[in-house]
């Protein structure tokens, strides 16, 4: 899988992509990656980028022609385009699910107060909100996405850590528990040491409708309708 990034901070992008997990899966071939300077495509003396917006307002957009010409060098328009937005359709689970499908992705960075609405128009196909909250800098709401989308890639991830994770099922994750197995007077739950596979099982299962109920209640209440297995553990409490 391959993720373009267009963007004015390219250095933002690049360090995620030369640690840890990510760092393995470029060097084996699994991901890729480039990054596109708008500002190689401005072509005034001052590389500009943005300007005010028409109607007046607060801040600056960035402009159409630099962007465009961005995303023209790239092929865009027959890439399926991620523009991260506060405006967009709500990012989960499920969406990831989806995009990992992809053979490319290409993302635009937003900056100051967005991007001019003829380029999402004419480039965007996704237009994703990561919460219901706003930040500065589009890089990292692409990085957030990029991080939820490539682990679910085959290969990446061993496919049975996915398999209990939070939103699998519609629940949150069990909580973990390592060495030692008492720390600071607080000790680990028995169940965990005794060996017993179904029972620990059970006590996770346990602890993830709880956990669900306390923090995420719609959740749980959309996974009773739709997980005949979290339905069926409900009956036997």
């Amino acid at each position: 899988m391959k993720f373009e990034i267009v963007t004015l901070f390219p250095e933002i992008i690049r360090g995620f992509f030369q640690d840890s997990i990510m760092a393995r899966c470029v060097e084996d071939g699994r991901i890729g990656f480039d990054t596109i300077q708008i500002r190689d495509f401005a072509e005034d003396r001052h590389r500009t980028c943005d300007d005010a917006p028409y109607g007046g307002g607060a801040g600056m957009v960035l402009k159409p022609e630099p962007l465009g010409r961005a995303l023209d060098s790239i092929g865009a328009k027959g890439k399926r385009v991620i523009y991260p937005s506060p405006s967009g359709r709500l990012f989960d689970q499920q969406y990831a699910q989806e995009l990992a499908s992809e053979k490319e992705l290409v993302f635009v960075c937003g900056r100051y107060e967005g991007i001019d609405q003829r380029i999402i128009d004419m480039y965007v196909d996704d237009e994703i909100c990561i919460g219901d909250y706003v930040i500065s800098s589009g890089e990292v709401a692409s990085l957030v996405i990029i991080d939820a989308v490539y682990r679910l890639v085959d290969g990446v991830i061993n496919g049975d850590s996915l398999v209990e994770e939070s939103f699998s099922n519609g629940l949150l994750e069990y909580p973990h528990y390592t060495r030692p197995s008492t720390y600071c007077g607080s000790s680990v739950p028995d169940i965990l040491l005794s060996g017993h596979h179904a029972e620990i099982e059970r006590w996770r299962m346990m602890q993830r409708i709880q956990k669900t109920k306390k923090n995420r209640p719609e959740l749980l209440e959309k996974a009773v309708e739709t997980s005949e297995e979290v339905e069926s553990f409900l009956k036997t409490l």
